[in-house]
């Protein structure tokens, strides 16, 4: 199963590209930088770590 590639920040609506920087949870649940920060890195849905989330190497 792959990792849903959520493309908006859950707090501010803010746009994540899937090659930008984002962060997640262990449900997948996806922050920008600022409120990853903001949040102290705790994800406010299910009180998880906050993590980078891996960036998808295209295909050539």
């Amino acid at each position: 199963m792959a990792l849903e590639m959520r493309s908006v920040c859950e707090r501010c609506n803010q746009s994540v590209q899937q090659e930008g920087e984002a962060y997640i949870c262990s449900y997948e649940c996806t922050f920008c930088p600022e409120c990853t920060n903001e949040m102290s890195s705790i994800c406010p849905n299910c009180g998880g770590e906050l993590v980078i989330r891996p960036r998808r190497i295209g295909k050539d």
